[in-house]
């Protein structure tokens, strides 16, 4: 039995070839039920693969499941389990996410080694017919023991999946009898491929092999029968002739060709007469070919799914990712399926002074296919139809390299399907796909782990292993870029152990793309970019050059409308010219980037190709765009946040936005570029657009988060007031960084820089910023539960924004101190402070505000008892958050929400909202919440009795503790930890979590909830 070592190190074998049966060492599981038969069956397919739950669905009940799908499922899987363990074959079928994968080897499965059999004996065949070859694929086909799956029900993408297995088998059996007429066996071959027509009337191949095998056997007439046979069956039941070839072999009867004999010589050994010649002309496989196995899977997938009518295969990409080496390599990997030849023509579209164009191109394709130069026509319609006629009905692979446009490429196209054509261009060629059908396989980057193989596959596993930081740095370098990676590996070929970690430190301090390149080969990166770049229109050459100043990874039409002051129908011509020849590309919508080295290179034709004052000018457009959107944006997510009107010198294409949602949805496609433009702005002396745009961004972070990337902007923003000596912009942001800090947990941090915002505010008698500073500070005591310094804060706070008449402040103050009053345990005192709060939030109309005061509410009615009112405020509070597109309060109001309902001894209830929080958490990089909901999750997964996923849940939590400490959040941690330990019987160790508890409620000023744990262990012990 041909196994693999599983889980438990023993032997098996899973069999689908037939009736699914799995084997181990303890003997043939038991599967009942053909659905879970069905399961393990679907498994098998993709062995070592994840399978999705909606796949796995999709295979046992189709389009139209039942409700109860999921748990059946579960089920299923549960008792497919229990099978596998019981015949020797534990933990094999395991939960991966979105689904399940069965973890062995593909080559358990007997339909893997069918396929892998079959591969390899077909490659024997590529060369000649040998009697070995024949004995693999009999070998393979003996691995059926009847219908795939026979005794299990599959639906879906399964029944795909068995139908594609049938065809390989099929095939598979139409090899053996090809390579038996080649041999010279077709006496046997006659009675043979009659049973088999007998199943299969229809299939031309087997009528094909049929008819020769006849024809051979001296039953001429029998073997035009067939053909005849076959004619009238496809004309009456499908309107359709027999194919090219099938008609060429019953012409060729009909003439009795002597190109069909195999004659023999008197001693009886077959005697192969010499073949015609034929264009064998793809260039070598590329050396050290590494990566592309997805592109290379399409690939063979429009082979097996169009083979009869083979549509045109374009790869397209920027200049360096390979396009080349692709086509070449799936070239060689599917040569044996074009028996007729291989043509292969470099257009050198991109090669301003050489390129080739169709009249140039069809001699060189004609006198590859045996047309003499006398025999050439003059015209080039002549030639193109001359072409056509020659590779009409045959089955020849044409690769064009570097192909330009597509009025380049149609006069060079077969006029029938049979051939393939495979094009690599730097443009998509998308004319092409309107007259002819066409597959267009786009390369990007390498991975990561491709570009390691890459660089493996020159420099050695063990030099890659040895100095893997390097390696990796080196990599990200080169942009991951194949003809980047190649150069630099060429560099270190023969150097020193050590040498990777130089070579990297040559890239980061110089001209990359000059460090990119060897002595003696003019296909550098540079030049490689330079030959793109050169076929631009004037208008796509100047975005090109000006988008390259953008400091951000991604930019739309907009901003390049901006940055280049046209037209927005301008910007959007230039930049389709710059995604259809590679050299941008679509992110998502309208959102365009560039490759690293590509970004570089359009940074230095600026450089060289643009005035320095007008680049200048175009990076004052950008900021003025920035500005002006940021501001809208401000003016609908908080209006009253108004201490910065930006005065733009220059106009922007774009209009205000029609609502905080459309706002919202710009500067989160905008995220990625936003610090980056600060810091921009600081660096070149634009230090008012520096602090001014940080200034604005503010309400967009307070709905957003992402507070680790706002620490960084508000120190830029600093940076810029204080260079610009604005005082007042200073003591803004010292207030702005302070938050950012409060909001990443770095509290010490925090105060300092609320101390310096205040001692600004006290400095220059702005009253208004004294108020919110020392709200800010109050906050922040709370946090450390120094609460009775938190109480004087807000105290001093509120006095002053009362005096000051200031609504907002004046809000905030109120509903932060009866936040306080619940941390202190004191929910009673919070609820006057809270009404008053919400009463004014309503009042000014601030929606966020609102959302923030319902929650903290909802958390007093708690405290108190107020299980049924506490909910109602929590929901409402949900609703607020999401109608003002603020996550972090969705996420913060959907926990308490879930903890109210855990509190009302509702857990299932509770961990959809709990799921939800945990998205948002973990899409806004919010640790501490992610923490704290994954404990509510471990929670509520107790309470459910799902002790292991409580225990995943906790620990992840726990694990999260260490990067962002909360001594109160991690007491309630160890808590659950304990109440887990108890449920398994552990009594010691749960004993162990609630001491840790106690010891950290005490650290955290909290002796109630320290007492109420120590009791536990007391209880227990007793």
């Amino acid at each position: 039995m041909a196994g693999v070592e599983g889980s438990s190190g023993s032997a098996g074998e899973i069999r689908i070839l037939g009736q699914v049966e799995a084997t181990g060492p303890l003997g043939v599981a038991n599967l009942v039920g053909t659905r879970r038969r069905a399961l393990l069956g679907v498994l098998a397919l993709r062995a070592g693969s994840v399978v999705p739950i909606a796949g796995l669905i999709d295979v046992l009940w189709g389009e139209d499941p039942p409700r109860t799908a999921l748990r059946t499922l579960h089920s299923h899987v549960a008792r497919v389990r229990q099978a596998l363990g019981a015949c020797g074959l534990p933990d094999v079928l395991r939960t991966r996410e979105p689904g399940y994968v069965l973890a062995v080897a593909p080559e358990t499965v007997d339909a893997h080694r069918f396929e892998r059999t079959v591969r390899s004996a077909r490659e024997q065949l590529s060369t000649a017919p040998t009697d070995e070859a024949v004995a693999r694929l009999r070998q393979a086909l003996a691995l059926w023991r009847g219908e795939v799956l026979s005794d299990a029900e599959v639906t879906g993408w399964g029944l795909a999946e068995a139908d594609r297995l049938r065809e390989v088998r099929l095939a598979a059996v139409e090899d053996v009898w090809d390579a038996e007429l080649r041999l010279g066996r077709h006496r046997t071959a006659v009675g043979e491929l009659e049973r088999l027509l007998v199943h299969h009337p229809e299939r031309e191949r087997l009528v094909e092999l049929h008819m020769l095998a006849l024809y051979r056997c001296g039953r001429h007439t029998e073997a035009l029968h067939a053909y005849q046979r076959l004619g009238g069956r496809l004309a009456e039941e499908l309107g359709l002739d027999p194919g090219p070839a099938l008609a060429g072999l019953y012409a060729a009867i009909l003439r009795r060709d002597p190109a069909l004999d195999l004659p023999v010589p008197a001693n009886g050994a077959v005697r192969v007469t010499a073949a015609q010649p034929r264009p064998a002309q793809l260039p070598a496989k590329p050396g050290h070919f590494a990566g592309r196995d997805a592109e290379l899977a399409a690939l063979d997938l429009v082979l097996a799914e169009h083979a009869d009518d083979l549509p045109v295969v374009v790869i397209s990409g920027a200049a360096g990712m390979g396009k080349t080496a692709l086509a070449v390599q799936w070239a060689h990997r599917v040569a044996d399926r074009f028996p007729d030849g291989h043509l292969f023509l470099d257009l050198r579209g991109h090669d301003s002074g050489r390129a080739m164009t169709p009249e140039q191109a069809l001699p060189h394709l004609l006198r590859s296919l045996g047309v003499p130069d006398d025999r050439v026509p003059a015209e080039v319609f002549e030639r193109a139809a001359l072409y056509r006629s020659l590779l009409h009905g045959k089955r020849v692979l044409v690769l064009l390299d570097d192909c330009r446009a597509t009025e380049d490429v149609l006069p060079l196209l077969p006029g029938t399907s049979t051939s393939i054509v495979v094009l690599t261009s730097r443009t998509s060629l998308p004319a092409l796909t309107t007259r002819h059908a066409a597959h267009v396989t786009h390369l990007d980057a390498l991975g990561p782990a491709e570009a390691r193989l890459l660089l493996e596959t020159v420099l050695g596993a063990e030099r890659v292993r040895r100095e893997a930081g390097a390696v990796t740095e080196l990599a990200e370098l080169c942009g991951r870029m194949p003809l980047a990676l190649r150069i630099a590996a060429a560099k270190l070929a023969g150097q020193p152990a050590g040498a990777v970690g130089s070579l990297v430190a040559e890239l980061a301090g110089a001209d990359r793309l000059d460090v990119l390149s060897v002595e003696g080969d003019s296909h550098s990166v540079r030049a490689v970019f330079a030959s793109t770049y050169r076929s631009l229109s004037a208008p796509a050459a100047r975005a090109f050059r000006l988008l390259g100043l953008h400091p951000g990874p991604v930019f739309g039409t907009g901003l390049a409308a901006a940055v280049c002051a046209v037209p927005l129908a301008d910007a959007r011509r230039a930049i389709e010219e710059l995604r259809t020849a590679h050299l941008v590309t679509r992110q998502d919508g309208d959102r365009y980037r560039f490759h690293d080295l590509i970004r570089l290179f359009a940074r230095q034709c600026a450089t060289v190709d643009e005035r320095a004052e007008d680049r200048e000018v175009a990076l004052d457009r950008l900021l003025d765009r920035y500005l002006t959107a940021a501001h809208r944006a401000n003016q609908l997510l908080d209006p009253r946040r108004d201490l910065v009107v930006p005065s733009p010198r220059h106009t922007t294409p774009d209009g205000p936005f029609a609502d905080r949602h459309a706002a919202l949805t710009f500067l989160d496609a905008e995220r990625a570029n936003l610090l980056a433009v600060v810091r921009h702005a600081a660096e070149t002396g634009r230090h008012t657009a520096a602090w001014q745009l940080t200034y604005l961004l503010t309400s967009f972070f307070d709905a957003r988060g992402r507070w680790t990337e706002r620490v960084e902007m508000c120190r830029f923003g600093l940076t810029a007031a204080r260079a610009g000596g604005d005082v007042r912009a200073e003591g803004e942001m010292l207030r702005a960084l302070g938050v950012a800090h409060q909001m990443t947990r770095r509290f010490e941090a925090a105060l300092d820089s609320y101390g310096q915002a205040l001692a600004h505010a006290r400095a220059t008698g702005d009253r208004q910023a004294e108020g919110h500073v020392q709200g800010n500070i109050a906050n922040t005591h709370t946090e450390l539960r120094r609460f009775d310094e938190a109480v004087a804060a807000y105290r001093e706070a509120l006095a002053v924004h009362e005096a000051e008449d200031n609504a907002v402040g004046t809000l905030l103050a109120q509903r932060n101190l009866g936040y306080t009053y619940i941390r202190m345990g004191r929910a009673d005192l919070s609820v006057e402070p809270l009404t008053r709060a919400l009463e004014l939030s309503r009042r000014i109309d601030h929606l966020r505000f609102q959302a923030a005061t319902l929650d903290t509410l909802g958390e007093a009615l708690l405290r108190q008892g107020g299980l049924a009112e506490a909910v109602d405020h929590f929901e409402q509070a949900v609703a607020a958050g999401r109608q003002a597109g603020d996550q972090w309060l969705e996420s913060t109001a959907l926990a308490h929400l879930a903890t109210a309902l855990l509190d009302r001894g509702d857990p299932a209830a509770a961990l959809g909202h709990l799921r939800r929080a945990l998205a948002v958490a973990r899409e806004l990089a919010d640790r501490h919440t992610e923490a704290s909901v994954l404990n509510l999750l471990g929670r509520a997964r107790l309470e459910l009795g799902d002790l292991a996923e409580a225990r995943r849940h906790l620990h992840l939590a726990l694990a999260l503790r260490e990067r962002v400490p909360d001594p109160y959040e991690e007491a309630e941690l160890h808590d659950n930890l304990g109440n887990l330990e108890l449920r398994g019987g552990r009594e010691a160790e749960a004993a162990h979590h609630w001491e840790l508890a106690a010891a950290l409620y005490v650290k955290s000023g909290a002796p109630t909830e320290a007492e109420t744990v120590a009791g536990k262990v007391r209880s227990d012990r007793t």
